[in-house]
């Protein structure tokens, strides 16, 4: 007999994004995945309306709940959905961001062939005309060619495409939840810590839909770059590596970003890329750079929660 299909809970944390939530849920609608083999938890993370008539609208066609909790950041929503969650798989996914109709069959042929794994798919970036948006895809894609190079041996998943077994998903500690961005590197690292292992499954593709300006554009990269010491704190303490980043792969950032930009004109130009590349060195930097100070007042320890998400 033929095994069914492995059961499924997609977990969505949101914040005060209803218009990108709707289109993700609608796009979950139009999955090719059995509608019996699936449900969807969305975790409302403090919004200041309710979410709950977004989520009725599928309710008809998806197997969908809605859970609630005070404002605590991403990680602790998606622990949230994960420890109400039925399925023998836990699919993470953003708020701003949809699936391909096959998103779902594509995991479960990875976890067919590797159902201890973690398995990450593909981020596409959905807004190709936003220049901020368009340039923080490159780095993703950038650090996924340079961590998962050997797709059999993959280090790194975002957290917006990202499933796990839900039994290994709770051994291991869930999402550290004391961080609010950085999280996925910090479990990423710990999962493999404790030796497990990752694949990378590229064709379980979901585009991005994060709409970015100058002013989010920053934001985000300098919170980034706070996440980014604290998750190197955390490796050190636990002993799976060091505080230093890697230079290895700023260098193919950089080199990637100038190989790009020659010869290119219009939204992406060359001039543009430039600015965008070095504020982003800038705005990371100075993140990096504030969070160690921080840390530095409080030594021997993970600082409190002061990134905003």
């Amino acid at each position: 007999m033929v095994s069914p299909l492995p059961f499924f809970s997609i977990i969505i944390p949101t914040y005060n994004r209803q218009d990108q939530l709707f289109v993700s849920l609608e796009a979950l609608a139009g999955l090719n995945y059995p509608r019996d083999r699936f449900e969807v938890i969305v975790v409302d993370d403090g919004s200041h309306t309710s979410l709950e008539g977004i989520v009725d609208s599928v309710r008809d066609r998806l197997d969908a709940r809605l859970l609630r909790q005070p404002n605590s950041g991403p990680a602790a929503a998606r622990n949230k959905g994960a420890a109400q969650a039925r399925g023998e798989y836990l699919a993470f996914i953003d708020d701003d961001c949809y699936p391909a109709p096959d998103w779902l069959n594509e995991l479960a042929d990875g976890f067919a062939r590797r159902p201890d794994h973690a398995i990450g798919g593909r981020t596409l970036n959905g807004l190709d005309r936003n220049p901020f948006s368009a340039f923080s895809q490159m780095i993703i894609d950038e650090t996924y060619r340079y961590y998962n190079d050997n797709p059999e041996l993959a280090s790194f998943f975002a957290s917006n495409n990202l499933a796990v077994p839900a039994e290994a998903f709770r051994a291991v500690g869930c999402f550290d939840s004391n961080f609010l961005v950085s999280e996925d590197r910090e479990f990423c690292d710990r999962w493999l810590h404790l030796a497990r292992r990752m694949i990378y499954a590229p064709r379980a593709i979901v585009y991005h839909a994060n709409n970015l300006s100058f002013f989010s554009f920053c934001r985000q990269h300098f919170n980034y770059g706070r996440g980014a010491f604290r998750f190197y704190r955390a490796r050190a303490l636990r002993g799976s590596g060091g505080y230093s980043p890697d230079a290895g792969f700023y260098g193919r950032v950089l080199t990637l970003s100038y190989h790009q930009s020659r010869g290119e004109r219009g939204i992406n130009g060359p001039l543009r890329k430039l600015f965008l590349l070095l504020l982003w060195l800038l705005v990371n930097t100075l993140g990096f750079a504030i969070e160690a100070l921080a840390q530095m007042m409080v030594p021997g320890k993970i600082s409190p929660k002061t990134v905003s998400e």
